[in-house]
């Protein structure tokens, strides 16, 4: 089964002590916490006590949603210090800054050299890693990403998939399912014609279809967490909670 959830940058406004109660009574079961704004990279008291907000509230810890950027002369460690506190198996992380089309070759391998790395250092603290699926870096088409994943051949790194901004409904499922089988989690939003963010059942025809080839998966992404709800309005939530919980359950 695919669990709903939530990302927490979804409502960065709010503190942790705040958002999981607020998950919970919607009727989802995890959430993932963002490096930014929640739970900060290096502080794992920190990460220790929204892991107690997480479980008192009746959820679980879907993921770590940090910003380590591989190709960047970044540590890893302190955002798996982080991960680690927080009960989170699985770090989101963002293959460089980049766009694939633009990367030199002495770039991509720079960041395949890095993920490899990052990959079997978490691998060793039972964490794995996924690819943020977006522009402005290495993995931002479906081609790009397999490439990458294909060239760190690592199985500590799996990916996320988002619909690319601006994407039809059938070239969205398209990429989707070029990725499926690598896909570790979802993002669900509802964005169109270009970043103007919709209600969720506004884009039916996308989700519905999405998460019924999801259902129909070997293996399915484990997640499916809501991010980027209109107005960064709270009092969506609970409405825009039970759209999802609801097309899960259809498929």
């Amino acid at each position: 089964m695919i669990r709903p959830g939530l990302c927490s940058v979804t409502y960065r406004q709010l503190t942790p002590e705040q958002l999981a109660p607020l998950a919970a009574d919607a009727g989802l079961e995890v959430i993932e916490w963002g490096a930014d704004v929640h739970v900060p990279s290096g502080d794992p008291e920190r990460a220790a006590e929204v892991a107690r907000v997480t479980s008192d509230a009746g959820l679980s810890v879907a993921s770590y949603g940090s910003y380590f950027r591989a190709g960047a002369d970044e540590a890893l460690t302190p955002t798996l210090d982080s991960a680690e506190a927080l009960g989170a198996d699985r770090v989101r992380v963002w293959a460089g800054r980049d766009d694939s089309g633009d990367a030199s070759p002495a770039q991509y391998a720079q960041i395949a050299a890095r993920l490899q790395d990052a990959a079997a250092e978490a691998s060793d603290r039972g964490i794995t890693l996924a690819l943020e699926y977006h522009r402005g870096t290495l993995a931002d088409t479906p081609q790009a990403t397999l490439r990458l994943l294909a060239d760190v051949d690592s199985p500590a790194l799996t990916t996320y998939w988002q619909p690319s901004v601006g994407a039809a409904d059938a070239v969205a499922l398209a990429e989707y399912e070029a990725v499926a089988a690598h896909t570790s989690a979802v993002h669900v939003f509802s964005w169109w014609p270009d970043a103007e963010r919709l209600r969720l059942d506004e884009r039916s025809g996308l989700w519905g279809s999405l998460f019924a080839a999801a259902a129909a998966q070997a293996q399915p992404p484990r997640d499916a967490l809501l991010e980027f709800v209109p107005d960064d309005d709270p009092a969506l939530l609970a409405s825009e909670a039970a759209v999802l919980r609801r097309w899960l359950a259809e498929a």
